[in-house]
């Protein structure tokens, strides 16, 4: 195990809900993706990691996702995106083929923030590396209800999140009382069609 990969364990812990990669997949996404993230996946797997607050995904779930946030729209011209990892409420960390991480979708409050730099070939495993040291369990987190909700409504698996049920783009509160356990592709694509997507202003 590399140490980049070691450091990342050290902050989140042990994975949950582990899936081994088939051979298929790492070769159907070979000179898509960085070769050190193929690497990982054949490690590691697809799971996810502090008690599923962030999850490593199998980008082919969320093709559909990508169509339906991204289709027709400009950023579908700026590259090629897919979904490499997602939060326990539905952000969305999504790897372009050429500009690597650069699009990052908030999909409750449809927001996304967009980075233009485009790395040299040879520095996108650099930038896999890159990605895993940035992430941290706080920025995963929303409003802290992360732990109070995996306390009510029980732990993630592979294939769900909490959100917000009215969804906030209806005016529903952001309260742990309004959160529910919900399919994640499912109520991903169905948060695209409410709103169109925006920059994200800080």
């Amino acid at each position: 195990m590399d140490k980049v990969f070691a450091r990342f364990l050290e902050k989140f812990g042990d994975p949950i809900d582990r899936h081994e990669v088939p051979v298929t997949s790492i070769e159907r996404y070979r000179g898509k993706l960085p070769d050190l993230l193929l690497e990982y996946w054949a490690e590691h797997g697809w799971c996810g990691y502090g008690d599923g607050i962030f999850w490593i995904v199998n980008p082919q779930d969320y093709e559909g996702v990508v169509a339906s946030w991204i289709g027709n729209t400009e950023l579908e011209k700026h590259d090629s995106y897919h979904v490499i990892a997602r939060s326990a409420f539905g952000d969305l960390y999504l790897w372009g083929e050429r500009t690597g991480f650069s699009l990052k979708i908030i999909s409750f409050l449809s927001r996304c923030v967009v980075d233009d730099f485009e790395p040299a070939p040879e520095q996108m495993d650099r930038k896999v590396q890159d990605f895993l040291l940035s992430i941290d369990a706080e920025s995963n987190d929303y409003d802290d209800l992360f732990n109070s909700a995996r306390k009510k409504l029980g732990p993630l698996r592979h294939d769900e999140l909490y959100g917000f049920v009215p969804a906030l783009m209806f005016g529903g509160p952001d309260t742990l009382d309004h959160l529910e356990k919900l399919k994640a592709v499912e109520h991903l694509i169905f948060l695209s069609q409410l709103a169109e997507l925006e920059p994200y202003e800080f």
